[in-house]
């Protein structure tokens, strides 16, 4: 099925967003039936509101009934371009870091079963 970019109108703040054609096919792979109703500030306010971390809210997403802690990041230099990296594990030195940029063209270029 092919998606084109719609404008929609936010039922909180009446602001027209866009409601673009890869979030369309996002929203039918998870089988979502209805558009969104809220432009992406005011859906990302009610989720604070309401206390949750991430995922639909329509489908009960992201409360597992814990809380979950920030994950703690840390800096460190990529080994490929120099560039600063943030990663999820404090560095040990004894093997390369990598930033999200030069992780990606790793992971693919290694991959030979694709």
């Amino acid at each position: 099925m092919s998606y084109a970019d719609k404008t929609l109108t936010c039922r909180d703040c009446s602001q027209a967003f866009v409601f673009t054609s890869g979030e369309q096919e996002f929203h039918a792979s998870k089988g979502f039936q209805n558009e969104p109703s809220r432009c992406p500030d005011c859906r990302s306010a009610r989720k604070a509101s309401r206390g949750e971390s991430g995922g639909y809210s329509s489908g009960g997403y992201g409360s597992g009934g814990y809380d979950r802690q920030e994950r703690q990041m840390f800096s460190a230099t990529c080994s490929e371009c120099g560039n600063e990296a943030r990663v999820p594990f404090q560095p040990r030195g004894d093997k390369p870091v990598y930033c999200s940029d030069c992780f990606s063209k790793q992971r693919s270029s290694s991959s030979s079963y694709r």
